[in-house]
């Protein structure tokens, strides 16, 4: 009979334990960075920074898939889009979502660094591995990347490799994920939460941008704390959050609370892109083009928006997995979470952005 691991009997936790998990430095060392791109990785976050904090005049774009999967498609994606950053990279910094891991309001499939199979069982060695060699070949591919920190526990072996973090709606509250973005090197786009209070989601920014004590990996540490996390304005309770009157409002919380480096970067899709209650996200184009007209004449305003968020992917819309019917799946770039514009209608959005810069 196996015997019992003293964690588990002195706390009396509920779990099965499936299997070990191999040390992370493995599999770093399976799917390295070369030196080039290391280095390249590195001075993309010293851009957003820039970006951020005023010395450089570009619009910053977090644009890509809702999630990243399949492969290949992200893959096909990334491809396009490198190609695309060679026209707009002097006006546009373009940092692509690779977002690994789903935050889900009760259940669901939660990404493939957990199950990367929507169809199988959840397997997280085989995720890891899947996520790590993704991401790896998009940043060699030329192009820095973005992740939801959904999971803390789990950020070494992935978070050496982001230029850009966003902290989730559903996370932006809890304390545990403010002192982990306290914590990071690079910069955090804090999100407003799901019902939309602009104040809460500047509180997040106040606590990320201040040193914590706090517990990792087994030692007691104090956070830096991040001069670079900023607000991420999504909408909520089926509402906008992006018209002047809101981004006013945000200027004077962020005054208020003598924000550092005071930036908002505006999701165009979730709630901010509802049209009778249902996400229709072929308005994104529309609404970024709208927020750059109300900003004419609005310096004010225009100096602490920053950037826009994009959900985008090689096809239009999204659709539902049927694990019964997994032959039944697109794989060719369709979205199995949020929809997302097309890759046509991405590259009109993205070229459009640049010339109005």
């Amino acid at each position: 009979m196996p015997e019992t691991p003293i964690f588990q009997e002195r706390t009396k936790l509920s779990y099965t334990i499936l299997k070990k998990l191999p040390p992370i430095d493995d599999i770093i060392r399976e799917f390295p960075l070369s030196d080039a791109a290391r280095e390249r990785a590195l001075h993309d976050r010293r851009e957003v920074k820039n970006i951020l904090n005023g010395e450089d005049d570009r619009l910053l774009l977090i644009v890509g898939p809702c999630s990243a999967w399949p492969q290949e498609a992200v893959f096909e994606y990334a491809e396009k889009l490198a190609a695309l950053n060679k026209k707009v990279s002097g006006r546009l910094k373009l940092v692509m979502r690779c977002y690994i891991q789903k935050p889900r309001t009760t259940k669901g499939w939660t990404g493939p660094v957990n199950q990367p199979d929507p169809c199988a069982p959840a397997d997280i060695e085989a995720g890891i591995r899947y996520a790590r060699g993704m991401m790896v070949r998009v940043i060699e591919e030329g192009l820095p990347i973005a992740d939801e920190a959904l999971f803390t526990h789990n950020a070494r072996g992935f978070i050496e490799l982001l230029s850009w973090v966003a902290i989730g709606a559903r996370s932006a509250e809890d304390q545990e994920h403010r002192i982990f973005a306290s914590a990071l090197d690079c910069a955090v786009g804090m999100k407003n939460p799901t019902h939309g209070n602009i104040g809460i989601g500047i509180n997040g920014i106040v606590a990320a941008q201040n040193p914590h004590v706090a517990v990792f990996e087994g030692h007691e540490v104090k956070t830096d704390g991040n001069p670079y996390a900023h607000l991420v304005l999504r909408g909520g309770n089926g509402l906008p959050n992006y018209s002047v009157e809101h981004i006013e409002e945000v200027l004077r919380g962020m005054e208020k609370s003598k924000i550092n480096n005071p930036a908002v970067v505006i999701d165009v899709s979730h709630d901010n892109c509802l049209v009778d209650g249902k996400k229709d996200t072929s308005r994104q184009p529309d609404i970024a083009g709208e927020i750059l007209d109300s900003l004419q004449g609005r310096e004010d305003l225009r100096a602490i928006v920053k950037g826009f968020m994009i959900e985008s992917f090689l096809k239009r819309g999204s659709q539902k997995v049927d694990e019964r019917k997994p032959e039944a799946i697109d794989r060719g770039g369709l979205s199995i979470t949020d929809p997302c514009l097309g890759w046509e209608e991405t590259e009109d959005l993205l070229l459009s952005l640049a010339k109005r810069v």
